[in-house]
């Protein structure tokens, strides 16, 4: 698990898979803890030998690499022949973990980034109409947070008004997500599965 974090995929394991988790000694300038079952590196050379995994995670990590692209050959090099890579990526997000927040790729931008594996297949998550239901969200979160008295008095009445416009848009979003209305060159993000040959 490249970039762990907390290892919230860890549980979802079973008790006969062997997970190591991998990220930078300052993952906790990002909020996260700090755990000594996490292996640190320096977020360039991962630290174990040639075809030493089976499979390889990589969730919403790649943006927060400066050189990505080495990142991703390190995690070839360490995948065994057949081995997988999951990874995903935001497209449509806000700035976040500033100043480690360095990139948005592409559908294409994976692809070339992926060209050393012997398949890949890379996924929108999430579409047009997606992104402006999150937007609306992340705004009204942001008007949720407490404030002083004085600035409760005008944003409360926008909170309120804002908050059946996004259920409405969560509503519509998760219907295009199914039926396919809107349109995925907006996308929140991207998902991509890589075999190694």
């Amino acid at each position: 698990d490249v970039g762990c974090g907390e290892m919230p995929f860890r549980s979802l394991l079973g008790p006969d898979a062997r997970y190591t988790g991998i990220d930078v000694p300052s993952a906790n300038a990002f909020g996260m803890r700090q755990n000594p079952d996490i292996v640190a590196f320096d977020g360039r050379a991962i630290p174990f030998p040639d075809a030493a995994f089976d499979h390889v995670l990589c969730t919403e990590v790649l943006e927060h690499v400066e050189e990505p692209a080495a990142l991703v050959a390190e995690i070839l090099r360490v995948l065994r022949p057949g081995g997988t890579l999951l990874a995903t990526v935001p497209f449509s997000a806000r700035v976040h973990h500033a100043p480690y927040d360095f990139h948005r790729f592409t559908r294409f931008r994976l692809a070339t980034l992926f060209k050393g594996f012997a398949e890949v297949e890379v996924q929108e998550r999430g579409d047009d109409l997606a992104v402006i239901a999150n937007k609306l969200v992340v705004v009204a979160a942001r008007l949720a947070r407490p404030r002083p008295f004085v600035a409760l008095l005008w944003r409360l009445p926008v909170l309120v008004g804002l908050a059946p416009v996004v259920l409405i848009a969560l509503s519509i979003a998760h219907l295009s997500m199914l039926f396919g209305w809107g349109s995925p060159m907006d996308a929140l993000g991207y998902g991509a599965r890589a075999v190694k040959g």
